[in-house]
């Protein structure tokens, strides 16, 4: 069976690749979940992939608007952890560069976020999900109690 054609200018290396990375998803991730679930189950609210600024085209894992706390439960390859991060081997160029771009960009969010008066919290995928969660929620109580 002859492979189908990539589209002009693809990215991917194969089109198997190309399905394989368009099917990982960029929200709702195990890692994600389990965080939420485990707040919830501790009594706090949130919104889930909102924008906390309405004027910045990125979303967080889970906002809590009234306390100005942005959390974002960062996979380890697509934001360079430095554990676990592994430079691919195929097409290896775009994929650094990409990263690195993620990098940039959550820390042009960061600052955004900060100047507006936001707390932003950043988790790994790979840690503990008790520990985030109990983070998440002494932060957030402690900014309900400052204000």
């Amino acid at each position: 069976m002859k492979p189908e054609p990539l589209p002009e200018g693809s990215w991917a290396s194969s089109a198997a690749r190309r399905r394989n990375m368009q099917a990982i998803r960029s929200r709702d991730t195990t890692p994600e979940r389990k965080i939420r679930q485990l707040v919830h189950a501790r009594g706090a609210r949130y919104r889930v992939s909102a924008r906390p600024l309405p004027g910045l085209r990125r979303t967080a894992d889970l906002v809590f608007r009234p306390a100005k706390v942005a959390v974002f439960i960062d996979g380890c390859y697509w934001h360079g952890c430095t554990e676990h991060y592994v430079p691919p081997r195929t097409n290896s160029g775009y994929w650094s560069d990409k990263v690195a771009r993620n990098i940039a960009r959550d820390r042009d969010t960061d600052q955004k976020l900060q100047e507006a008066g936001w707390l932003v919290l950043r988790f790994w995928e790979h840690e503990d999900s008790d520990a985030c969660a109990d983070k998440i929620l002494a932060v957030v109580k402690s900014r309900r109690r400052d204000r």
